[in-house]
């Protein structure tokens, strides 16, 4: 048996998917099952949860961004579409890609390297062009989630202090990064917590019943553990 199936069956063991935890187990049983299928990477910690939502209509599409109090525990690299002084003010933020038409063609040409892109207004009738190649990665620029904006040293210093952006996928599902593993169970309580409020603050006109299903917390080699949605509201 490969060692990375041995650790994932260890980390696995004796977890009931339908048992509800509070979120003071579920992030100790975590880190716990971590530790014991010990890998060599500090791993993530994601939050699934699954909303009364089906995005498919307007009013019913759930959509964010959030500042975790602790980060993310990844640096992200930043583009920006800017030019002139907004493109100076990007880089002294600590952008990692600033340009205008160039660009535009590098990444029309297929080559992204960066997790987050910002634009500001006047520069969108071009960002728009790449709609197909940056829709289906979900890197469109977005005035709902900040990423379109004159305040591009805001912007930047958001994506680089730990700010995640949600959306409610097909199922009406979110997923998200909260931290890593190598976090206190302090910090990524606070982290869910965080996201957990900025989602249900966010729940459209359109949602109807139960908003909030069902949440989940997984570390990426470990099992997924349900936590009680009481649990992970907001003081």
């Amino acid at each position: 048996m490969p060692k990375t199936t041995k650790r994932m069956a260890k980390s696995h063991a004796d977890i009931d998917s339908r048992k509800l935890h509070t979120l003071d187990e579920a992030v100790k049983l975590l880190k716990e099952r971590a530790s014991v299928g010990a890998t060599k990477f500090d791993q993530t910690i994601e939050v699934a949860m699954n909303l009364g939502v089906d995005p498919k209509y307007p009013d019913q599409q759930v959509r964010g961004v959030v500042s975790l109090p602790n980060g993310t525990g990844k640096t992200l690299k930043v583009a920006v579409f800017a030019k002139g002084a907004k493109a100076d003010e990007a880089r002294a933020a600590g952008a990692d890609i600033v340009g205008e038409q160039d660009l535009f063609e590098t990444i029309n040409g297929g080559k992204i390297e960066f997790d987050r892109l910002i634009a500001t207004p006047d520069l969108m009738a071009l960002v728009g062009r790449l709609g197909k190649v940056l829709g289906p990665r979900g890197l469109m620029p977005n005035p709902k989630v900040g990423t379109v904006t004159m305040d591009v040293k805001k912007a930047v210093g958001d994506a680089k202090g730990g700010a995640v952006e949600f959306r409610a996928e097909k199922a009406g599902i979110i997923h998200a990064g909260v931290g890593k593993v190598s976090f206190t169970e302090d910090q990524l309580k606070q982290n869910v917590r965080a996201l957990v409020d900025a989602v249900t603050k966010a729940k459209p006109s359109g949602a109807k019943g139960t908003y909030v299903k069902k949440i989940a917390l997984s570390s990426t080699m470990g099992p997924g553990v349900r936590i009680d949605p009481s649990s992970a509201a907001q003081a």
